[in-house]
Order: structure tokens, then sequence, then C-alpha cells
């Protein structure tokens, strides 16, 4: 098998490394993995894609390189370019420091990643590891990532789960939780969340020239959402999976919108 991986939080993260591990355990003894990252960490940017400026690749060591772009421009790098010969049979977008369960997900890189992959049409996973009280200060705060990951992957690749009709544009979005690996209670397959009052905001700051900037700022993560939803699987102990497309269309809101407009 031969797994293309990447993330949001640069070539040189911790997670990053994480999940080459992972990534490798699934491949196998034959097969090979390829990293395609940013070469700075790209947290925040979603989906987007560089279309305004070219973007650099830099060939870092083997099967291994570094792109000064986003999340999703690794993607497209690997499998129109570095590997355009030889596509890879998965894409695995991870270990994210920190979750992207509930609104999270809208604002992150590494679902942005799995995005591009799934409407490239390949199978994707997005993988994040939940921070919080009982791990936050763990010499590897990855742990229950490091863990069950690769059972994770294997779940998911071994349940037939794809369909290829649907051209892999279905992806998956997992979150560990934010405890030690011993204590992880399993797996629950989780609708995306919401929590309330959790949508990013800002924190002005003026400086010594008096001009004016802001920094960008998360709200409280250890807040549960309803039951079934990601987060509260996570914060209760659980590895959360749920499934995703990259349609943003309310389908259950399609027919009252028709009978009220047309």
């Amino acid at each position: 098998m031969r797994i293309l991986i990447t993330n949001d939080d640069g070539i040189n993260a911790e997670g990053l490394q994480v999940l080459h591990t992972i990534a490798e355990s699934v491949a196998g003894p034959e097969g090979e993995v390829w990293t395609v990252a940013p070469a700075f960490e790209q947290s925040g940017v979603s989906h987007a894609t560089s279309h305004a400026r070219p973007t650099m690749i830099a060939e870092l060591g083997p099967r291994r390189f570094a792109a000064e772009g986003s999340p999703a421009d690794c993607v497209l790098a690997g499998v129109h370019d570095i590997l355009k010969d030889a596509p890879p049979d998965l894409v695995l977008s991870g270990v994210n420091r920190g979750n992207n369960s509930a609104e999270n997900a809208a604002y992150s890189g590494t679902l942005g990643a799995a995005m591009e992959a799934a409407l490239q049409g390949f199978p994707a996973i997005a993988l994040s590891q939940f921070l919080g009280p009982r791990n936050f200060n763990e010499p590897n705060q990855f742990e229950a990532a490091a863990q069950h990951g690769t059972a994770i992957v294997q779940a998911l690749l071994g349940k037939g789960i794809w369909d290829a009709r649907d051209g892999y544009r279905m992806f998956y979005n997992v979150n560990f939780p934010p405890v030690p690996g011993a204590d992880v209670l399993g797996m629950r397959v989780t609708a995306q969340g919401y929590r309330k009052d959790g949508a990013h905001t800002v924190i002005p700051y003026t400086a010594p020239n008096r001009r004016r900037f802001m920094w960008i700022s998360s709200s409280p993560q250890q807040i549960e959402t309803a039951p079934g939803t990601d987060a509260r699987a996570n914060i209760d102990g659980h590895i959360s999976v749920t499934p995703m497309r990259a349609d943003f269309t309310a389908h259950e809101v399609l027919q009252s919108l028709s009978d009220r407009l047309e």
C-alpha cells in the first residue's frame, strides 16, 4: 500500500511523526509512506489553495517533501506531481495537535487536506489529538493517537465503507480523546457537534507604533456537545469517527425552502 501523509502543523510537527509511524504500520513492510507537508504551520486555513501565487516544493529526503503552501496544496502536489505516476492508495492528514471536533472542523487545515483528497477521488482520513487537563502536561500528548491510530485506520479500511460509486467524496474525521492511551474507552461513530459560544474570537492589540493588529483566539474547548456528537464522545474518553462530505448543502431544508420560494 502506498500512503500519502500531510498535516497543517508543518513538516517538523510532532504529530506528523506520530502519523508517519501509524502510516508505516498500515502500509506494511512492502508499502510506502510519502510525506508532503507544509513548510510552515498552516493551522486554521481550512480548504484554502494557493491560486494567486506559485507553491515551491522542496525535497528534504527520501519520500519527504515540504511545500510552501496549504495542506490542500500539499495533497495536490502529492497526487498530481510527486506521485503522479504511482498515485497513493490512501491519504492521511494529521495528527493535529488539538481537536478538530465540532465547529473546529470548519476551520481545520487538517480536514482541508482530507477534503481535497476526497475531491480528487482518494480515500482520506483526518486524525487529531484532543488536548485537555488529563493529557496536556503529559510527556507524550499524542499517546492516545499513537496507541490507537493504526487500529482505527485499519478498521476504516477493512469495512468497505468507502463507496467507489460516490467517487470517494466522503472522508473521515477522527478525534482521539484528551486522555492517556490506556484510558481510551473505545470508538464511537458520531455526528459533528456544536459548542455553544465555541466559535473563534479576537484579541485586539495596538503596537508601539500605534498600528492596530489582532490575534485570533479559540474559545474554551472542554465544552460538551450534544449526545451522539464528536466533542461529547471525546470528552467522555472515546475516539470519535465522523463521516463527512465536501457537500455544504443543507439537504433537510431543500424541500421546505422550495415550497416557500418556488
